[in-house]
C-alpha cells in the first residue's frame, strides 16, 4: 500500500473558486473559514509545504460585523519608517472606510508568515459590495456557518 503525494505539478490549474457572501457574519469566524479555504486545509490532500488552497471571493464586506467591544477597543497599528511615526486607526474607522481591508487583515493574521503565506493571500480578493469581477471563472457559492 502506498500514501499519495501530490507533486506540485498542475496545481494552478485544478484551483477552484468560490463566492464567500461576508453579510451578517462575524469577522473573525469568516476570516477563519476564509484562510482554511485559500490554504487547502479543507483539500483532503493538504500538505503543509505546498500551496494547496483555492481562491477565495469575499463579497459584502461591509456588511460583516463585530461582536463584543471590538469595535471601540481594537486598533490597528502601522509605521510610516520615520521617527515618531507609528499610527493608529481604530476598527470603526476602518471598518467605514476600508471594509476590504479588515477582512484582508484578519484572514492574512491567519496564514503563515511565510512566503507560502504571501502566496497563499494573493488568492483571497475582498469586496465591500455584492459586485466582482471573478463571474468568468465561474465562483461556486459557499455558505458559511457562524455562530
Amino acid at each position: 500500500m502506498s500514501t499519495y503525494f501530490p507533486s506540485g505539478k498542475g496545481l494552478a490549474d485544478g484551483r477552484k473558486w468560490f463566492v464567500v457572501d461576508a453579510e451578517g457574519k462575524t469577522v473573525g469566524r469568516l476570516a477563519t473559514e476564509v484562510a482554511r479555504i485559500i490554504s487547502g486545509k479543507n483539500n483532503p490532500a493538504w500538505t503543509p509545504f505546498m500551496d494547496m488552497g483555492d481562491h477565495c471571493v469575499v463579497i459584502n464586506a461591509s456588511k460583516a460585523i463585530f461582536k463584543g467591544t471590538k469595535t471601540d477597543q481594537k486598533i490597528y497599528y502601522r509605521h510610516t519608517l520615520y521617527p515618531g511615526g507609528l499610527r493608529e486607526t481604530s476598527v470603526k474607522e476602518m471598518f467605514e472606510k476600508k471594509p476590504e481591508k479588515v477582512i484582508e487583515l484578519a484572514v492574512k493574521g491567519m496564514l503563515p508568515k511565510t512566503k507560502l503565506g504571501k502566496a497563499m493571500a494573493k488568492k483571497l480578493k475582498v469586496y465591500a459590495g455584492s459586485d466582482h469581477r471573478h463571474a468568468a471563472q465561474k465562483p461556486e457559492a459557499i455558505k458559511i456557518e457562524t455562530k
